[in-house]
């Protein structure tokens, strides 16, 4: 499977969908990991950080929260770089908002124009484990009618996989401000402790 996830992430850093469709988007593909990888997370899209200079995911200012987050779990972030698929439901900088605060959210034909690079990864990646990262990629598991209060705080099983969701770690982001929430994400982490110790990951 190494090889043919290889040949994926070539095609994947070759494409030119949504530039052809005449979407802003900027910079390269963004994403890590090896076919080996037993978890995978999987967030919305790179930011200007990703895109335009570490070229790695979740690490801009949303990635130190996430990091925090994960550290509460145990995992340090370089381990959790080396050891976990990294990936998003779209792959490259959608570019900035126009009303210039934060980054544009990709439109559903982005993402329907990137879903099959996701589902190849799904597919030849296989990971036991997936931390959606995101009202959008939640969406991908949930569908698009349910709240992120009914689904963040839980442990799921998806097509033979343990599915934790986490909400976007933003600091632009008013629903993780609320106690309420920050309770939810508090138990979502603990059952990703629980999966850890399980799993031996």
């Amino acid at each position: 499977m190494s090889d043919e996830l290889a040949v994926i992430q070539r095609e994947i850093r070759a494409c030119q969908r949504c530039a052809l469709a005449g979407f802003p988007i900027q910079g390269p593909p963004i994403f890590s990991g090896s076919a080996d990888a037993r978890l995978m997370l999987i967030g919305q899209a790179p930011g200007k950080v990703e895109a335009n200079e570490t070229l790695k995911p979740f690490s801009g200012s949303a990635g130190k929260r996430l990091f925090r987050w994960l550290g509460q779990v145990g995992w340090e972030e370089q381990e959790f770089r080396e050891n976990f698929y990294m990936t998003s439901v779209t792959k490259c900088f959608p570019g900035p908002n126009k009303s210039g605060r934060g980054d544009r959210a990709p439109s559903r034909k982005e993402q329907q124009l990137c879903a099959d690079w996701l589902e190849a990864e799904l597919m030849l990646v296989d990971p036991e484990v997936i931390v959606p990262v995101g009202k959008m990629a939640i969406e991908r598991f949930f569908g698009r009618n349910r709240k992120l209060v009914d689904i963040i705080g839980a442990r799921y099983q998806i097509d033979g996989r343990i599915v934790i969701p986490l909400p976007h770690p933003s600091g632009a982001s008013a629903w993780i401000q609320k106690p309420a929430h920050q309770a939810l994400i508090h138990r979502a982490l603990g059952h990703l402790a629980i999966v850890k110790r399980e799993l031996g990951l």
